[in-house]
């Protein structure tokens, strides 16, 4: 996170890092942050974050962002086959889930509504990390995009700040989903509800009800699955919390 201070309270600014338009929020009349996502799959390497607040290049400014190697961990996982290799009508299924999903992260307000510290959305610390290759039935498939939890079924599942449910309904690998858009480019995503409480369009804020804990798409058992996107950027949720704040209590 970038803090940036202008000499006006007129000045707009815009920023940019790895090929997307990053989301500045005001924090004041003068006082800007500006959250960079930077996802799992970034290559090591030096990054330029730009930052303008004028008109002409001179108002430009450039940030030096340096992206250190990371070693994730593997875990191996016995599904039902239909999960690694599903049939044509299923494959149909899951192209309209991923429109589905691709229209909601494009759907962000430009402002951001969260406020204050953050929660998690259910009680506890999570047991599958982010970014952990997963290899079904031998198979090696997508990295882990969130982070998980264990729980009872029924255990509610509580949004972790305010924001606006862009998508509400049951999807092929994640089963019962919400997502709720908070706002400037940052999305929440609940997996594997056993139920959902709220609907496309509502309006959340912190430890508001989402649903219950479940097992309902590919799962091996009930758990919450949390993911977090800024900017199209896959990010830990974990680090989203030691970031921007996290409540005491879920």
């Amino acid at each position: 996170m970038l803090t940036l201070t202008t000499s006006s309270s007129d000045t707009s600014v815009r920023a940019r890092a790895f090929g997307r338009d990053l989301k500045p929020i005001r924090t004041s009349a003068t006082e800007w942050q500006i959250l960079i996502g930077i996802d799992l799959d970034t290559k090591p390497g030096r990054y330029d974050v730009s930052i303008t607040s004028g008109p002409s290049e001179k108002d430009r400014i450039t940030q030096l962002l340096t992206i250190l190697p990371k070693t994730f961990a593997t875990r191996r996982l016995t599904v039902d086959a239909a999960f690694v290799n599903p049939s044509a009508e299923q494959a149909a299924r899951i192209k309209d889930d991923t429109a589905r999903l691709n229209g909601a992260w494009g759907s962000s307000v430009p402002t951001s509504l969260w406020s204050g510290a953050w929660a998690r959305p259910v009680p506890g610390a999570a047991n599958s990390v982010f970014g952990t290759r997963s290899i079904f039935n031998g198979e090696p498939r997508s990295p882990h995009s969130g982070a998980d939890f264990q729980g009872a079924a029924g255990t509610p599942v509580k949004a972790p700040n305010s924001g606006r449910v862009v998508l509400a309904g049951d999807l092929y690998f994640t089963g019962n989903t919400v997502v709720i858009d908070h706002g400037a480019g940052l999305f929440s995503l609940f997996a594997h509800l056993r139920a959902i409480n709220v609907h496309e369009g509502d309006s959340v804020t912190t430890g508001a009800a989402l649903g219950e804990l479940g097992a309902t798409g590919r799962v091996t058992g009930p758990h919450l699955h949390w993911a977090v996107r800024l900017d199209g950027a896959r990010i830990d949720p974990l680090s989203l919390l030691a970031l921007l704040g996290e409540s005491p209590k879920p």
